[in-house]
């Protein structure tokens, strides 16, 4: 009778195991592997011309003058990785590094790059990250391994714009998170002067944690600890190192935060604590009824006012 229950309880515990293992399996390709709207290209042009119809004047003066380049570089473990650049009109030593959010892509951070480009005359990057665009690999990163990459990009900078340049990173969600990784890197370049991050999380943990609560009702535990580990297995990270909070702690260059005060998909609390976790300087705008990532829709002048006033100060 023991032995009965004894193996009734192991083989139990191996299809427990297995269900968790499995639903694990699920939630990473869930996430890291969702339908992507970041590698339709053709629709992310016609989306940007629908939402943001002023940019189309210019972007058509970029193509019409060959001024909307693209560059590829090759990441340590092979990955090949596209970005746009576009040189200012005028030789100009600022330059931004723009960072485009979850399921997005370069194109779709356009408008930001009118913002720097457009009205403050300066050069721009625009990165594809990983499993978006024309950048390979075959998972998002959530930031965490794309701050790697978006310092490559950075290093590629001066190569493409002059030795003498100065520059801001600036990113929105995803981005923003991945902005706020890299800036508590020591290796960041000297001519880095300053970040934008526009509505990014605290921590994957703490966003992961957040969507699975609210699209399936369930607790972190156990199904976020297991396929956090699995994360770790299949790509090098766990959920909990990849962290906002704990890189700004460690950045001591400017830093300006940006978050709508209706956003509940990267929810408004989470800048509180990564604003004060971050040293002086900083800056902190709450934006008035924008909801995520909406804040240069809902206010464009005032967004390239409050950018300007920014980067003007410390981006020299």
């Amino acid at each position: 009778m023991k032995k009965k229950l004894t193996y009734g309880c192991i083989l139990a515990v191996l299809i427990l195991a297995t269900a968790l293992w499995g639903a694990s399996d699920y939630m990473l390709d869930y996430s890291l592997r969702p339908d992507n709207r970041g590698k339709d290209m053709n629709g992310s042009w016609r989306y940007m011309r629908e939402t943001y119809p002023t940019l189309m004047g210019w972007t058509d003066s970029l193509e019409k003058h060959n001024g909307l380049r693209d560059t590829f570089i090759t990441a340590p473990d092979g990955v090949r990785m596209h970005a746009f650049y576009i040189r200012s009109v005028r030789p100009a030593r600022q330059t931004a590094i723009i960072v485009h959010g979850y399921t997005d892509n370069a194109i779709r951070m356009f408008h930001i790059g009118y913002l720097y480009h457009h009205h403050l005359g300066y050069n721009i990057l625009l990165p594809d990250l990983r499993y978006t665009g024309l950048t390979g690999g075959d998972a998002i990163q959530m930031g965490w391994l794309d701050r790697k990459d978006v310092l490559q990009w950075i290093a590629t900078a001066p190569a493409l714009f002059g030795d003498s340049l100065t520059a801001v990173v600036h990113g929105i969600s995803m981005g923003a998170a991945t902005t706020m990784m890299v800036s508590g890197e020591e290796t960041v370049p000297g001519f880095v002067k300053c970040y934008v991050e526009d509505c990014g999380y605290t921590s994957v943990w703490d966003q992961f944690k957040k969507e699975l609560k609210e699209q399936f009702g369930l607790p972190a535990f156990p199904l976020l600890y297991t396929a956090s580990q699995l994360c770790e297995v299949r790509f090098g990270w766990n959920f909990k190192e990849a962290s906002s909070l704990r890189q700004v702690e460690k950045c001591t260059r400017p830093m300006l935060f940006i978050h709508g005060d209706r956003d509940d998909y990267v929810p408004t609390w989470m800048v509180g604590p990564l604003y004060e976790a971050k040293p002086a300087p900083k800056e902190r705008w709450i934006v008035p009824g924008a909801d995520h990532a909406a804040s240069y829709q809902r206010y464009p002048e005032e967004y390239t006012r409050r950018v300007k006033a920014f980067v003007d100060r410390y981006n020299r």
